[in-house]
């Protein structure tokens, strides 16, 4: 379990994860927070990710480091991904398709061009 830990989080790119592993989160900045989620988001080999406000109180340089490390995340492991986001320009730059919704009921749907057109 402890070398599926470590594999995990050299995934998500970590640093030093023998250290890490050892770490509590109050000694983590948020950005290894979040990747450590997604580390453990990771563990079941899932086919489809859903990625809740995965930016949510990062600052800018780290929200665009955190949704590399998706997009890489995808493509190595074939994966799709569900964003949740209020950040829109986060949906056009990231997503094919999306859902917008109201009170929880689907409002507009369709690909991202067709959205922002």
């Amino acid at each position: 379990a402890r070398e599926e830990a470590l594999k995990l989080l050299r995934l998500v790119h970590i640093p030093d994860p023998e250290r890490r592993m050892k770490s509590y989160p109050h000694e983590m900045s948020g950005g290894q927070r979040q990747r450590v989620m997604i580390a453990m988001a990771l563990a079941n080999d899932p086919d489809i990710l859903i990625a809740d406000e995965p930016t949510t109180a990062l600052d800018v340089t780290i929200q665009a480091q955190i949704l590399m490390l998706l997009a890489e995340l995808q493509r190595k492991l074939g994966m799709a991904i569900v964003f949740i986001t209020h950040d829109l320009g986060i949906v056009r730059r990231f997503a094919d398709r999306v859902y917008v919704m109201r009170q929880g009921e689907v409002v507009e749907e369709g690909q991202v061009e067709a959205l922002f057109a």
